[in-house]
């Protein structure tokens, strides 16, 4: 599986009820344009099944993707983007919440981090509940291929510190040289092995 599934399906974007599928489950979450369809589109080795945006808050219902007959991958709305409206982001909040509190097959939630920028209230306030929850949860820093080696090392230590992160807990990612894609990859498997 580590190197690319055989089949993506795209099983379509839903607002409210969600397919029963009974396969594991492994969801994606982060910040909007924190580039969580890059870490997606780069983990399966396709070009194009998360659709990327440079227009933060594009995704705004839950995608399903099915990998052969292993896992599905749900790609959540992204939080904290200040020019949606509202009423959008607490509809958001609503669906997310709810999705992460009553998934029976849920083995895993990926936390996409920007490593250029500093630890963030919302993404702290998503660790933190998911860990209350006893929901696993792995913290991915993207975009480490755009940080000078000095900054990368500073940026990564201060990301780790304010979330209290064990190295098992935590993987430096970049779509563009492939960095931390066999280590993300590894801990999804585990997971949904082990929660099986």
């Amino acid at each position: 599986m580590r190197n690319h599934p055989r089949g993506v399906e795209f099983l379509g974007s839903f607002f409210d009820e969600l397919p029963e599928i009974g396969l594991p489950e492994v969801a994606f979450a982060g910040r909007s344009n924190v580039g969580k369809s890059s870490a997606i589109n780069c983990l399966l080795n396709r070009k194009r099944v998360a659709r990327v945006s440079g227009r933060p808050g594009r995704t705004q219902s839950i995608n399903l993707f099915q990998l052969d007959e292993r896992m599905v991958f749900a790609d959540l709305p992204g939080y904290g983007f200040a020019h949606v409206p509202p009423h959008v982001q607490a509809e958001w909040k609503r669906m997310v919440e709810g999705y992460l509190a009553n998934r029976p097959t849920l083995r895993l939630v990926v936390i996409l981090v920007d490593a250029r920028r500093t630890p963030q209230v919302m993404d702290g306030t998503l660790i933190f509940g998911l860990v209350e929850s006893h929901i696993p949860a792995l913290v991915v820093a993207t975009k480490v291929d755009k940080l000078k080696r000095n900054e990368r090392r500073k940026n990564l230590q201060a990301i780790r510190d304010e979330f209290r992160l064990s190295p098992a807990q935590f993987v430096p990612f970049s779509a563009v040289t492939r960095e931390g894609r066999d280590a993300v990859w590894s801990r999804i498997e585990a997971a949904c092995v082990l929660g099986s």
